[in-house]
């Protein structure tokens, strides 16, 4: 930790970084853009009314935004917030999920996509019904759509807790400007509007992590000092093969556990399914899944050495123990305004990047949701026999309404604690029993009906009793060792912070 004098550590004097006149213009300017993007396409294809072309971007996209959109639907603010903390309170045990990736590129592009792609689908659902009956299709619309909207929740309010830390604008305005700038983009320009979105918003997340490592390591004099540090702080460990469950992260849990928690979101997720399904042939749509490995590598390992740096940062004051923050989701935050805040500009960048990814990832699954209700409620059960206008109209309809219950459902969010544990708990617990639905359906011909419905409920009820349980009990893992002998700042009165701490 730098010493009570540095230019960084303004909180002696109880002023703190704030965002200046061209921060607001960047983070402006990234509505204005994501907005534009929407009517745009608004515009330019006032005159298709065929479902297709909203829902399924024509069916010709190029590889390169739906390679991005892929990116952007599952790797956003989640991990931008989540991982530096994890690395900062734990370990860089985490970094094996990257090999969870490699098998799940390898399963999604060669085995459960081809399927969806030969078959012509809109809703990776309707496999279900061909597969097995409508109900177990059904049955499968409807627990994605509860993962969806609260996986949604959780990336709307986890930018607008960064925004409540670094600037201090009310959380729940921010919450409400987020959804409904998102909302209307997607809702006007349909999938070429979110694949092209994701497209800069992707540009975006990438400049937003550089942005706070290399400044972070310019602070500290250099990245290898700040690994040495995290290595004498016990933070840089690679060596954990337990195969215990009530290990936080091992390599098998990491690696397998990693995998299959992927291969559902990427090889029988709807919102990810649905993007591939955007591409030309089955052969764009396999590349665009294998553009992501390196992708997802660089997110990952961006964020991962942007935690590292922040331990290194506060390796002698940790600013949970000293009060300036009160949970790990404002640490990240605080530490780019730290080392970014006298930097006019790089602040809003930072920001613009956090709430790029969760713009991202919420009309993805926007997108995705009407996608599913119009294709597997509403016309196989209710509107038998709708018009394409029709259909269309309704789809915009559906991601409005969606949109409105995504904002309501952020309150759900702010009390499941930390972002990145409460998201991957919420695909084990939803998302990892669809996947074996789908496997089930794939790999054993002689299943029928009846043994999906055991093999599903059984799944849900034992994920569930994990999940939940586990939430309920709230079993905290040990933190690494944490130190505040360096906290020298000469604070005379901590509750002037208070608005900004909060």
């Amino acid at each position: 930790m730098a010493a009570s004098g540095d230019r960084r550590f303004s909180f002696q004097t109880g002023h703190k970084n704030s965002f200046g006149a061209i921060d607001y213009v960047i983070f402006a300017a990234t509505l204005a853009v994501s907005a534009g993007v929407g009517i745009f396409y608004a515009i330019k294809d006032r005159k298709r009314k065929n479902i297709k072309d909203f829902l399924l971007a024509g069916g010709n996209m190029h590889v390169v935004p739906v390679a991005m959109s892929l990116i952007a639907t599952f790797m956003s603010a989640i991990t931008m917030l989540g991982t530096p903390a994890e690395m900062y309170n734990y370990t860089t045990m985490y970094l094996y999920i990257g090999l969870g990736y490699l098998l799940c590129m390898a399963a999604s592009a060669h085995i459960f996509v081809p399927i969806f792609y030969n078959l012509k689908l809109t809703s990776a659902y309707e496999y279900l019904e061909k597969r097995f009956s409508r109900g177990i299709r059904t049955l499968g619309t409807s627990l994605f759509t509860v993962q969806m909207i609260v996986y949604m929740a959780i990336v709307l309010y986890a930018p607008s807790l960064a925004l409540n830390a670094v600037t201090g604008l009310s959380l729940w305005g921010s919450v409400v400007a987020v959804g409904i700038c998102c909302t209307f983009y997607t809702t006007l320009g349909g999938m070429k509007a979110v694949l092209w979105t994701d497209t800069i918003q992707v540009g975006l997340m990438v400049a937003g992590l550089l942005a706070a490592l290399i400044q972070g390591c310019i602070e500290l004099g250099g990245l290898s000092r700040a690994w040495r540090i995290a290595t004498e702080g016990g933070r840089v460990d690679f060596s954990d093969f337990r195969a215990d469950p009530k290990v936080r992260h091992s390599f098998w849990a990491l690696t397998l556990g990693g995998a299959v928690i992927w291969i559902s979101n990427y090889g029988t997720n709807q919102a990810q399914v649905q993007r591939a399904l955007t591409c030309g042939s089955l052969r764009h749509a396999q590349i665009a899944l294998w553009i992501n490995v390196p992708g997802l590598l660089i997110i990952l390992g961006l964020s991962s050495l942007a935690g590292i740096v922040m331990y290194a940062f506060y390796s002698s004051c940790d600013p949970q123990q000293f009060g300036l923050v009160s949970g790990n989701d404002q640490l990240f935050p605080l530490f780019v305004m730290d080392v970014l805040g006298h930097l006019p500009g790089l602040p809003g960048l930072f920001v613009a990047s956090i709430f790029s990814g969760s713009l991202s990832t919420m009309s993805s699954g926007l997108n995705s949701l009407a996608a599913v209700i119009l294709q597997d409620i509403l016309r196989p059960y209710f509107l038998r026999g709708m018009s394409e206008e029709r259909a269309t109209l309704c789809s915009r309809a559906l991601a409005v309404t969606f949109g409105i219950l995504c904002l309501a459902m952020t309150y759900v969010a702010s009390k499941l604690g930390g972002i990145l544990q409460a998201a991957l708990a919420l695909f084990g617990m939803l998302g990892c029993p669809m996947l074996g639905l789908f496997t089930l359906g794939v790999f054993f011909p002689w299943a029928n009906t009846w043994g999906a419905y055991a093999g599903l409920f059984s799944s849900l009820a034992i994920m569930l009793w994990i999940g939940v349980g586990a939430f309920t009990v709230k079993v905290k893992p040990a933190l690494s060792i944490r130190r505040t002998h360096g906290c020298n700042w000469n604070l005379t009165n901590l509750s002037s912070l208070a608005p900004w701490m909060a």
